[in-house]
């Protein structure tokens, strides 16, 4: 029986899909919250969804519209939510995290608005999960952060500062769209490209450091973007998202320890 990790959890669906956390020692905690939308035309559809053994996916919440919290896995097991992805060195990403899907219908529903008293509920149950976990801001991710050639949620939309300002991950203002610079983009290539690569790598995102700005690199761009610089999203390194990611490696070097920590 499943019994709520959470004060917060107002209701329980208990999904079949999960299993022991791997490779982290059978007890070791979770270090990643990872953040999604349910990207269905209803919650109820992606309850139904989460608790379907054949669909093979699962999350250890969800919050509704309206603010009410549903557990659906205990934080002790691997819930089945970040799919084929990878943060830092670690492919097993849902053996080290904590899923929370935030009921959205998403981009192929036009994106509506996250409700304010939503997002109120996303901060509480985020704040009690850290408070129990040793997890650092700087990874409190999206899913697009770990899966960015897959997945584009929780989306540009979603409020992260609201979230920072809650004390829920990272967050700087982003820089000025007109900020002047270099420009890295697609069909680039030496070594500020290579020297791009390598810190978003350092960071903790799946990117490959050929020199080369191929398309791999403009899709974990355009993760960053989508997390960090919200207003443009084209996965192109202009000088407003070179400007606010390298604010954002300050901020997790001399506050958090870092983004791979």
């Amino acid at each position: 029986m499943l019994r709520p990790d959470s004060p917060l959890v107002a209701e329980i669906f208990a999904s079949p899909n999960h299993e022991p956390r791997a490779g982290r020692g059978g007890t070791a905690g979770p270090d990643l919250l990872l953040l999604h939308y349910t990207g269905m035309e209803s919650t109820s559809e992606a309850i139904a969804r989460l608790c379907d053994p054949d669909a093979k996916v699962s999350c250890h919440y969800l919050v509704r519209e309206d603010g009410a919290v549903v557990q659906m896995v205990a934080e002790a097991r691997r819930a089945w939510h970040a799919g084929v992805s990878r943060w830092a060195d670690d492919s097993d990403v849902n053996s080290r995290s904590i899923g929370i899907e935030v009921a959205n219908p998403g981009h192929d529903f036009g994106l509506p608005p996250f409700p304010a008293v939503q997002i109120e509920a996303v901060v509480a149950l985020c704040r009690d999960i850290l408070a129990r976990h040793a997890i650092l801001p700087a990874r409190v991710l999206a899913h697009s952060d770990v899966a960015p050639a897959r997945k584009q949620d929780p989306g540009e939309a979603f409020p992260w500062e609201t979230l920072a300002r809650g004390g829920v991950g990272l967050w700087v203002p982003p820089a000025p769209l007109d900020t002047p610079g270099q420009t890295l983009g697609p069909s680039d290539t030496g070594g500020e490209v290579a020297a791009l690569q390598a810190a978003l790598a350092t960071y903790g995102y799946g990117v490959p450091e050929s020199g080369r700005y191929d398309e791999a690199t403009r899709l974990v761009v355009a993760a960053f973007q989508r997390h960090f610089r919200p207003t443009l999203v084209d996965g192109i390194a202009d000088p407003s998202t070179r400007e606010t990611f390298a604010a954002i490696e300050a901020k997790s070097d001399s506050l958090f320890g870092g983004g791979l920590a």
